[in-house]
């Protein structure tokens, strides 16, 4: 690759300090190892990628812009939220009360049934996954029930399971 004839390895090494990122670190890493003899192979196999990948990390080096820059992504922003941010907003408030408060006759916010008034109210579906990862960006901790130690009361027993059927997969403020 003549290419890279053109950069020496202390201009890929000054580009190495002012990264921070991982994918831009292990590039200019490649590219370093690459000018000090290792072949493309080799590299390949030490960062588990394949010849193909060494390669285009080289070649993003053949460019006028910074090294730093080159070997960076762009940005990208991701599929759009489905809820507004208005929305969002409101649905944290919600979650942070009991459910009985918007008309929902349950104990406490479980995903199945933010996923049920989520496309009840804003007609927004968000599968069983996304729904944990909302409460949990709402500000709420998964909460297991907790255990008695054996040999209780029959009658604290009998308690115990019924505030266990209540409280089953909980998400409280933390």
């Amino acid at each position: 690759m003549d290419h890279l004839d053109e950069i020496s390895v202390e201009e890929l090494q000054d580009a190495l300090d002012s990264v921070e990122e991982n994918k831009p670190t292990q590039r200019l890493l490649a590219a370093i190892a690459y000018r000090n003899g290792v072949t493309q192979t080799e590299l390949a196999e030490w960062h588990d990628v394949g010849r193909r990948t060494i390669y285009s990390w080289l070649m993003r080096l053949d460019t006028d812009e910074p090294l730093a820059q080159a070997v960076s992504d762009a940005h990208r922003s991701g599929r759009k939220r489905k809820l507004s941010e208005s929305q969002q907003k409101e649905f944290e408030r919600t979650v942070h009360g009991p459910p009985e408060e918007v008309g929902i006759d349950a104990p406490a916010w479980t995903p199945a049934l933010v996923q049920e008034f989520l496309e009840d109210r804003y007609g927004a579906e968000y599968s069983y996954p996304s729904c944990r990862r909302l409460l949990k960006e709402a500000g709420l901790r998964y909460q297991k029930p907790r255990r008695t130690a054996a040999g209780a009361e029959e009658s604290q027993e009998e308690e115990f399971h019924d505030e266990l059927k209540k409280s089953e997969r909980r998400w409280t403020p933390k």
